[in-house]
């Protein structure tokens, strides 16, 4: 095996393809089709005739497939230009290799498929743009800093009854505008542009495997029918579980963009999520079958390494990989009008290809795409040093996930553990190296860490709150049995229907449940941070998953966004909205540099679940001369030294935004137990 690599290492050069029209290039009356497979002693082409019928049963026609035989060059790209209209007919390749043997794969570089990706699908990108596309705009972000992040679920988003939405689990969800509830609060797309965020964070919208796109609104209660999407199939296709019709090539395509589109009208940036560290299958991948041996990290006796904990990890390292991983990014951002890029597992892709990524986009595409990602792996990985890991991205044009400053405001992930928000004394220290940006930790400034408490892996927020409280019993949180079944219950849904995560909120003081008041900290303190904020959807609404800490899996019961919460914690949200709205119309809190922060943050008290600083705002242009921000995580309340003169309170106690709540004419003032303050002055 070890000759094997050391061949494909020598011959890499050789069979490099450096050209952009690898996949399909349809003309007006003809298609050219290359596929890059340097191994293969013969490829074919096989064409299958458009599906007629549009239904779901109808057969794939195997009796009139036409294959045709495709010429290579000494590049290792194979290809072949057929005359004539061939959109809507379906396509294969098949290799045929030195020993013998043969495969038949979908294109890796497909942009369209049919349903649950079995084959590719010849379509004309520019006729599935919607009505507007041509005039669509990315909205402008002058600097990472100026980003505020707020990561989604697409079925989660809607598939509620309380959503208000028609078209629910969607991606034409987004394109529904006006939505309210009985009590006038917004909905749906509407609610995200009152919240004040930039960018929605979608988890996985390519097309990923394991839902059956054929049965996926046939029973909203049947978990199969969900996940979050970490299963790649086919990177350059939207994923069809999410379009009205699967079954329809173009409709995932128009409806991905019909969703981008109106987030855009509404100022909102799209950033994707990408999971190019690994596939859903090996063997059976289209990258195995059409280039043995080179997509794939591997060990000396030929086992497929597994770095990133589902069975392979792709060798991102390796030339065509990279240009693949390259021109999948380049695709999404110039076809999709795509704003950023959020990187899963993003150890595990090399440090030279995420520099090349970012250079590329930057320099070619836009310079305001955002691009970040987790500094990790699952498992060990033989990448080695070439690993993307936290301080690998200084000065590179991306950011990492922080997950130092995660660990010191919250505490563990899934556990007990506590952090500063939920009541651990001693954190301060590492508390005030994440407020600074992780300038001093391993960022080069401040655009380089993604600040968050929580995402969709791990407990969310209101449940790892509860649970460092003690109270997950008492509010009738899920367990499981060691078979996987739910403990003391039929089934998941009789269990969560007996659940109440705000069983000790009063309904007339949420804002004194101390629950509440440390989950409003805990992200206060990731909004008045310098970096880029992230927070987790219906964090602003106190969302529960009901204790369960890993739902990728659990269907709509555990994930579905409860929308009748919005007027239940109506000053939680509230709360959101004011301290968005603080930190996007002050950009002392958006600082841009390491040098800046050094001259304009200034720590004023550390101490005892404690720390006060003040930022100096007119050195950088904001209206307010000097900024203190307090975070006070005991419950007591605290007195805390200040400049002598008057004071503008315009957070604490549950309130925030950039109006005066009142005013402190002196050289101190009083922190509430488990809150946070936020004053300013004009002198």
């Amino acid at each position: 095996m070890i000759d094997d690599i050391q061949k494909w290492n020598e011959e890499e050069k050789a069979s490099t393809y450096e050209g952009n029209d690898l996949g399909i290039m349809v003309k007006p009356n003809s298609c050219m089709f290359k596929v890059w497979s340097p191994k293969a002693v013969q490829m074919q082409l096989v064409l299958y005739p458009p599906l007629t019928g549009g239904t779901v049963d109808e057969p794939f026609n195997q009796v009139n497939q036409n294959t045709l035989f495709m010429q290579s060059n000494d590049d290792g790209v194979w290809s072949l230009e057929m005359e004539g209209d061939l959109r809507g007919y379906r396509y294969m390749y098949k290799a045929t290799f030195e020993d013998g043997t043969s495969a038949e794969a979908v294109d890796p570089y497909a942009r369209a498929v049919t349903m649950n990706g079995e084959m590719g699908v010849i379509v004309n990108m520019e006729e599935t743009d919607p009505e507007g596309w041509e005039q669509d705009v990315r909205p402008h972000l002058s600097h990472p800093t100026d980003a505020v992040l707020y990561e989604l679920h697409v079925r989660d988003f809607s598939i509620h009854p309380s959503s208000g939405i028609v078209h629910k689990g969607k991606y034409l969800a987004f394109t529904e505008t006006g939505l309210r509830d009985r009590e006038g609060n917004t909905l749906g797309i509407d609610h995200l542009v009152e919240l004040g965020i930039t960018h929605v964070h979608l988890l996985p919208v390519f097309d990923f495997a394991t839902v059956d796109e054929s049965k996926v609104d046939d029973n909203p209660n049947d978990v199969s029918n969900y996940n979050w999407g970490y299963d790649p199939l086919h990177y350059n296709v939207p994923e069809g579980s999410y379009a009205t019709r699967a079954d329809d090539p173009e409709a995932r395509i128009r409806e991905l963009k019909s969703m981008i589109l109106s987030l855009h009208r509404k100022g909102i940036g799209v950033i994707m999520d990408v999971v190019y560290n690994h596939t859903y299958n090996t063997a059976d991948s289209s990258f195995e079958k059409l280039v043995p041996g080179y997509y794939y990290r591997q060990h000396a006796d030929g086992t497929y390494s597994n770095g990133s904990g589902t069975g392979n990890e792709v060798a991102t390292e390796r030339a065509m990989v990279r240009k693949f991983i390259i021109d999948s990014v380049r695709f999404w951002a110039e076809e999709y009008h795509i704003d950023g890029f959020r990187f899963d597992l993003m150890g595990l892709i090399d440090i030279d290809t995420m520099k090349e990524l970012a250079n590329e986009l930057h320099s070619e595409v836009s310079s305001s795409i955002l691009l970040y990602g987790e500094p990790w792996g699952a498992m060990e990985s033989p990448l080695g040093d070439e690993m993307t890991l936290k301080g690998a991205q200084r000065g590179a044009g991306f950011a990492v996930f922080n997950d130092n400053f995660r660990g010191v405001i919250k505490g563990d992930s899934d556990g007990d553990g506590k952090g500063f928000a939920t009541g651990e004394v001693g954190k301060e220290a590492e508390l005030w190296t994440g407020v600074q940006g992780a300038i001093h930790d391993f960022t080069e400034g401040p655009s380089e860490t993604i600040n968050y408490v929580t995402v969709h892996d791990n407990l969310n927020l209101w449940d790892k709150v509860v649970r460092t409280q003690g109270l997950q019993d008492q509010l009738g949180f899920l367990t499981y049995n060691e078979d996987g079944s739910i403990r003391g219950f039929a089934n998941l849904e009789e269990a969560v229907r007996e659940a109440d995560p705000y069983l000790q909120i009063h309904p007339d003081h949420v804002l004194e449940n101390e629950t509440v008041k440390r989950c409003l900290l805990a992200n206060g303190i990731v909004l008045t941070s310098q970096g880029i904020p992230l927070i987790a959807a219906g964090d602003e609404l106190l969302r529960s998953k009901y204790g369960d800490m890993n739902s990728h899996e659990s269907g709509d019961i555990v994930n579905a966004i409860h929308w009748d919460q919005k007027q239940r914690f109506k000053p939680v949200f509230d709360y959101y909205r004011g301290l968005i709205q603080l930190r996007r119309e002050h950009p002392v809190f958006r600082l841009r540099t390491r040098d800046a922060i050094k001259k304009h943050v200034r720590l004023l008290e550390k101490d005892h679940a404690l720390l006060a600083f003040e930022l100096h705002g007119a050195a950088v242009n904001d209206t307010w001369n000097r900024i203190v921000v307090i975070y006070n995580a005991s419950i007591e309340t605290r007195t805390v030294s200040i400049s002598p003169g008057i004071w503008n309170v315009v957070t604490e106690k549950g309130q925030s935004g950039i109006d005066s709540l009142r005013t402190i004419d002196g050289h101190q003032v009083q922190v509430q137990g488990i809150s946070m303050t936020v004053l300013y002055s004009m002198s």
